[in-house]
């Protein structure tokens, strides 16, 4: 069991999904608001690793469904402002477990590195929002 700080959308299905799996692992959550907090690029840089710019967004984000944002256009410091002016972009959940922080919910991923329960469905889509 491990201690996990966990920036959701309060009232976000898929992230309350998540919080389950990790919680069924015996896992405690710290949660926080990702829209409440105050982000920094500094701050925020290191959640998303070595992904392509791109994989840093919430796909379902309004500006980038109405075509407003190009996620595949930006440079890394162009993101990074945009999601410090505007978390809703900023793809979820957000981890971090001591120095480790990761963007999104890959539940192989997740079981790889902190570990969920055997009795967890790993195949299930915990990201996608569901279509109202």
């Amino acid at each position: 069991m491990v201690q996990v700080v966990f920036y959701e959308k309060p009232g976000c299905i898929g992230n309350a999904k998540q919080k389950r799996l990790l919680q069924a692992a015996g896992h405690a959550l710290q949660v926080h608001s990702i829209l409440a907090e105050c982000w920094t690029s500094e701050r925020l840089r290191p959640f998303f690793g070595d992904r392509p710019v791109a994989e840093w967004f919430n796909p379902t984000a309004p500006a980038i469904t109405q075509g407003k944002i190009h996620p595949n256009q930006l440079t890394a410091n162009e993101a990074l402002a945009l999601m410090v002016n505007q978390p809703i972009l900023i793809r979820r959940p957000l981890m971090q477990v001591g120095d480790r922080c990761v963007s999104g919910f890959d539940p192989i991923q997740v079981d790889d590195w902190i570990g969920l329960s055997p009795n967890s469905d790993l195949t299930q889509d915990v990201e996608t929002c569901p279509q109202k």
